[in-house]
């Protein structure tokens, strides 16, 4: 009895003594986490698609889950143009550091900084004509920063300076990204590594930061490994999606607690964030002070969104409409996924906005609700341009669910 007694005792004070540890090192924590984490191959796994129909306003869309995935992507490509679809030739990049090719992985090579730890991960993918770079959320010692990496050899070729915050301010969710390749520049998408109105969210008016930017790099020069980033827009918040439609550039992107963005993007323009927003700061047990943001754009000459969606929707990926939708509406159509929500108005949806021909105006949205999946990526190819397969199918990802083929048909 006693014997039970002594190894009781003994249990209880390790019990405690790894509480307090836990409390006392939520980093630490983090660390052993996000260590197992960068370790665990991402699975796939093709299926037979089961589909499932959902009656649009004026068309039927097919929803079929063609491929099961564990984990988060980072970026999807199809290489082959206009073919019939084969889920083996999907090349899918993982946030947490792997790649899928023929519905196997292989981890990629990384530097030592990369960081799973504040939401970090690889966030996006560029291609040039031979080489391949990661962007990603990296750590060296105090110092938490971005990073472009070249994937061939795991050697970081561009970096940020250090993140003003302290760690528990860093979440690195806010530094979304996308890019898109127009002419012979590509375009990044850069947020702010925000929790919640911290500094790091000034830096999105700081013109000698990366970050709340869309910056502009000649593709020469990444191809060489020499990138010098010119900023194109500023006062952005988190943008995650890049389109080109006719010359002209757009983004999406979430606002704080409300106020998710399309903007128009033209050189030079500032786009308001931390200043002016749609959305409302979060609540002072968040980091906030639970009051709306100044929403006059123009009198602080800020750009004004073309459309701003309040409750958020979580809005992901932006493209082109694939060219069923154009034929059917005959007018200028981007097409938009979305994370969050629970319904019809705020989320989880396939969004379509119908443009002008000015391109200045959103005539009209519709939203598509596809179900309780977190809508993450667009199907695309390295240029992040949508991919289509001779039938005219698209193809999406959902946060740790898989890889979803999309039709449209029964137009009325």
């Amino acid at each position: 009895m006693k014997r039970i007694a002594i190894i009781f005792s003994l249990w209880l004070i390790s019990l405690i003594v790894v509480i307090i540890w836990t409390y006392e090192n939520p980093e630490n924590i983090e660390y052993l986490k996000n260590y197992i984490k960068k370790n665990k191959e991402i699975k796939a796994e093709k299926i037979d698609p089961n589909e499932e129909k959902i009656v649009a306003n004026s068309f039927l869309v097919k929803l079929s889950k063609i491929v099961s995935l564990s984990e988060k992507t980072a970026f999807i490509f199809y290489p082959d143009k206009e073919e019939q679809f084969d889920p083996k030739k999907l090349v899918i990049y993982s946030q947490n550091g792997f790649v899928m090719k023929n519905l196997k992985s292989t981890k990629i090579k990384l530097p030592k900084e990369f960081t799973l730890q504040r939401n970090g991960g690889l966030k996006t993918v560029i291609f040039t004509e031979d080489k391949s770079f990661g962007f990603l959320s990296a750590k060296k010692n105090n110092c938490y920063y971005a990073a472009i990496v070249d994937l061939a050899n795991g050697n970081e070729v561009f970096k940020s300076k250090c993140l003003p915050e302290i760690p528990k301010n860093i979440d690195f969710n806010g530094l979304g990204s996308s890019n898109l390749h127009v002419n012979k520049k590509i375009y990044l998408a850069v947020g702010t590594p925000e929790k919640h109105a911290s500094k790091n969210s000034l830096l999105a008016q700081d013109p000698n930061s990366i970050f709340g930017k869309i910056l502009e790099i000649e593709i020469k020069s990444i191809q060489n490994n020499i990138i010098e980033p010119i900023v194109f827009t500023s006062g952005h918040r988190v943008p995650q999606g890049l389109a080109k439609l006719d010359g002209n550039l757009f983004n999406v992107e979430h606002g704080p607690k409300g106020g998710d963005e399309i903007n128009k993007l033209e050189k030079g323009n500032n786009y308001g964030w931390p200043i002016v927003s749609y959305g409302t700061n979060y609540l002072k047990d968040s980091g906030g002070d639970g009051k709306s943001y100044k929403i006059n754009h123009s009198v602080n000459k800020f750009k004004e969104p073309l459309f701003a969606f309040v409750p958020s929707i979580g809005i992901s990926s932006l493209n082109n409409c694939p060219k069923v939708l154009i034929e059917y509406y005959k007018t200028p159509c981007l097409l938009a996924l979305s994370l969050r929500g629970n319904n019809l108005r705020t989320g989880k949806s396939l969004i379509i906005f119908l443009l002008n021909n000015e391109m200045k105006k959103i005539n009209s949205i519709e939203k598509i609700y596809l179900g309780n999946l977190k809508l993450r990526h667009f199907v695309t190819n390295k240029r992040n341009e949508l991919y289509e397969d001779k039938n005219g199918n698209i193809y999406i990802s959902a946060d740790k669910k898989g890889i979803y083929r999309i039709n449209f048909s029964n137009f009325r």
